[in-house]
């Protein structure tokens, strides 16, 4: 008489079958990542820990992590000095946040466009193009910001919000990010299949290849909107009416060892924004990146 095979039981989690790890593989990994993100997480708390100490503090040796004596001194000296500026401070915001939806928006539009060209549709030279965008991957920005600065300077561009959110535009990282999503996700029977229906080639882009790659520009959308925001443009822009909070707030506190407290505030106050937009756009990206994945 014949046996009848034995089956493993398979695990299940919230009912769905795992079969990738065991148990202690699962807690291991979660000590691993719990650790990592402890250690991630301890420059934001040292930060936000600088800010809230008093004068006397900042300069215990050793320092301590945690303030002793916590105290707000730091914001009310950074918001008074905020106060008595040369320019209203509301202007360093609005051209913060000018610049950096504008760079962001364009960024994101450009880079969408060129990968979904690269990506998508079949031209001569296509293999070229984007083997150029992977080549400059290996570039930092302090080699080629001598280049972006004699361009814009050529151009006329200098001392305006133009030479700031322009070269936004051109981020090479963006492009190979999006291009990399599309190449993956979206399906060329999809796209021909719409094209087959009189779909123009602009309408197939937006309504059907970029909701597919949501997971790809909304990161693009963070990473993209951080840089802008931190970025000062001071090599760019001359005048006081149109600087960022970024370069306003070290201003205010490059006056010597007596404001560092309020240097830290003004660090914080810094990050509060692009803290919010990952907090807000964290779950969505989680989500749609499980869910991104289709198959022809």
């Amino acid at each position: 008489m014949q046996k009848e095979p034995k089956f493993k039981k398979l695990r299940t989690r919230g009912h769905r079958v795992v079969l990738n790890r065991s148990k202690g593989g699962d807690g291991a990994i979660t000590v691993l990542l719990f650790i990592a993100g402890f250690v991630m997480i301890l420059p934001l708390v040292y930060t936000i820990s600088q800010s809230l100490k008093p004068l006397n503090e900042l300069f215990i040796f050793p320092p301590r992590f945690l303030p002793m004596k916590p105290t707000l001194e730091n914001f009310k000296g950074l918001f008074y000095l905020m106060n008595f500026s040369w320019v209203p401070f509301s202007r360093y915001v609005f051209n913060t946040v000018f610049i950096s939806f504008a760079g962001t928006f364009g960024n994101l539009l450009l880079s969408s466009l060129a990968a979904y060209a690269l990506a998508k549709i079949d031209f001569p030279g296509r293999n070229f193009f984007f083997q150029i965008v992977q080549k400059s991957l290996m570039f930092s920005t302090s080699i080629t910001g001598t280049i972006v600065y004699l361009i814009v300077a050529w151009l006329g561009w200098m001392d305006s919000y133009v030479a700031v959110i322009v070269p936004a535009f051109a981020s090479s990282i963006g492009l190979y990010l999006m291009k990399q999503f599309m190449e993956s996700n979206v399906t060329t029977a999809i796209l021909e299949s719409a094209r087959l229906d009189g779909a123009k080639e602009f309408k197939i882009f937006w309504s059907i290849a970029m909701p597919m790659v949501k997971p790809a520009w909304l990161t693009l959308i963070m990473t993209s909107f951080q840089g802008l925001w931190q970025m000062g443009g001071s090599s760019y822009i001359y005048s006081e009416q149109l600087k960022t909070i970024n370069y306003a707030i070290g201003q205010m506190t490059a006056v010597g060892v007596a404001r560092t407290g309020v240097a830290a505030a003004g660090t914080v106050f810094i990050m509060i924004v692009p803290i919010i937009v990952f907090v807000v756009s964290q779950s969505n990206i989680i989500e749609t990146m499980g869910s991104s994945g289709m198959k022809d």
